[in-house]
């Protein structure tokens, strides 16, 4: 079966190895599983990422974001990349 997937726009620095990190820290290796964060767009010069994660596992992603000690804020959060403001993958529109 299909899971489905919600996108996140999340701004921070060091995303590629920080948001990994920050659910694997919260929840453990499960939780990291269970959310199977993916990143669809990073653009390490706005220090802006989208990332997909599994439906079920959003409330424990943004828990594990909020309490990371660096800095990194969940902007808006989709069901869509079209409702993220996405275009052809650029993240120059947001």
């Amino acid at each position: 079966m299909r899971e489905n997937k919600r996108y996140l726009l999340v701004e921070g620095k060091n995303l590629d190895r920080n948001i990994e990190q920050a659910i694997l820290e919260f929840s453990g290796i499960l939780g990291l599983k269970k959310a199977s964060p993916g990143f669809i767009e990073l653009d390490v010069g706005k220090n802006k990422a989208v990332v997909a994660v599994n439906r079920e596992a959003i409330d424990l992603v943004r828990a594990s974001l909020a309490i990371w000690p660096e800095k990194i804020t969940v902007k808006r959060v989709s069901g869509s990349l079209k409702g993220l403001g996405v275009v052809k993958k650029s993240l120059g529109k947001i």
